[in-house]
């Protein structure tokens, strides 16, 4: 569904992403991991359009999309939830909502979104007409994930959406994630919590300082040397 292609970034004269080449396959949950200031965010927001690559190309369901705005991207079904809970504080969690199904015209589809969506969190239809900004910290990564299922993604990336979490409420995100995946939405994921993003995907990457050092089935990669030393601390 997505192939990124020898791709390369750099912000100004500093480069941060070098000849990256990977794939998310539809269906599937391809996770990406590495330490901090590897380049995981600028790599999804290359493929979101936010920013664009110096070189390499980006492919969704065999269209290049590397030099389209991001509001392109997003209606051929790609959402992207970047890092941090960015809801809109002033307005209710439904008026939230809505906001992601800016680009959908039926009343009807958007009103069977929604209730897929509770489905998924039913806290957010509980608390449907309260202020974003009153909820807790794990209420509001609900929130902006399915904000961004409401534009009915065919791929949804998430940046880090289990950081700062407590640890019961990263295992009620990232099983929230697995339930998208099995209604049929593929996801790319990236995360700080290693083990568990493991056990999930079906396939990983390995990103450090900006270049691609491990990939492979993510069964395979827990069982790696390299991997339980460096991130599992084994």
């Amino acid at each position: 569904m997505l192939k990124v292609e020898k791709v390369s970034f750099s912000y100004e004269i500093v480069q941060v992403l070098w000849n990256i080449t990977f794939e998310a396959r539809e269906d599937e949950i391809t996770v990406i991991i590495g330490p901090n200031g590897a380049g995981k965010s600028t790599l999804v927001s290359l493929i979101a359009g936010i920013n664009r690559p110096n070189m390499g190309t980006i492919f969704f369901n065999n269209e290049r999309i590397d030099r389209l705005p991001p509001y392109n991207i997003v209606k051929r079904g790609v959402s992207l939830i970047p890092e941090g809970r960015r809801v809109f504080p002033n307005m209710s969690v439904y008026e939230n909502l809505l906001m992601g199904a800016y680009l959908i015209a039926d009343g009807g589809q958007t009103k069977r979104i929604l209730e897929q969506v509770y489905q998924i969190f039913p806290i957010l239809k509980d608390k449907r007409k309260n202020l974003a900004k009153t909820m807790s910290g794990g209420e509001q990564q609900m929130l902006v994930i399915a904000r961004a299922l409401m534009s009915n993604p065919r791929l949804l990336i998430l940046d880090d959406p289990s950081l700062g979490l407590a640890p019961v409420l990263v295992e009620k995100m990232l099983d929230a994630v697995t339930q998208i995946n099995e209604n049929g939405v593929t996801v790319l994921l990236v995360e700080q919590n290693i083990r568990e993003s493991l056990e999930m995907a079906d396939k990983c990457y390995v990103i450090e300082n900006g270049r691609i050092v491990r990939s492979g089935n993510s069964q395979e990669l827990l069982g790696d040397d390299y991997i339980k030393k460096v991130y599992l601390g084994f």
